[in-house]
């Protein structure tokens, strides 16, 4: 099926941005387990691994319209120094991706591309949770103070 050249423009630059996050989450991961940090590990791999099965779906839906998916292509990633700088980067790097799914949702329904709307809008439910989830973390750390925090955090075998 011929797709619309801007609809598969566009899901390609979700794409760099899905591909982008699975870099930015799994360094993430891998350096929060260096620190001992298991609780943030485990929830930055578990990211990494969803948005290389969205990254998939993206390529799969490409594909189907006669385009071809851009793996080539990553965003800077903007790895942080520290817990709270990664946090604060990844909540940045959140609210980017969620304005270009909803650009995008918007394209696909101007071009009635409903399937690629509806995969986008699943993607943009998902993206917005964790946006939620990295929100949440920002207000512990304001509110039982960083120390605390990075305690709550640690792994269970020690």
């Amino acid at each position: 099926m011929q797709g619309d050249r801007q609809v598969i423009d566009a899901l390609n630059k979700v794409l760099t941005t899905e591909l982008t996050s699975i870099n930015r989450y799994f360094l993430h991961a891998r350096m929060y387990r260096n620190w001992g940090l298991e609780r943030l590990n485990e929830h930055s791999y578990k990211k990494s691994i969803k948005d290389m099965k969205q990254a998939d779906e993206l390529i799969e839906r490409i594909l189907f319209l006669e385009g071809l998916p851009n793996l080539q292509k990553l965003n800077r990633l903007m790895v942080g120094e520290h817990t709270e700088e990664m946090l604060k980067l990844d909540a940045d790097f959140q609210l980017e991706q969620i304005s270009q799914l909803k650009d995008t949702i918007a394209l696909c329904e101007t071009q009635q591309d409903y399937v690629s709307r509806d995969m986008l809008v699943e993607l943009l439910e998902y993206e917005e949770d964790y946006l939620d989830w990295l929100e949440t973390q920002h207000y512990q750390i304001a509110n039982v103070t960083l120390p605390n925090y990075l305690q709550a955090n640690l792994s269970d075998e020690d």
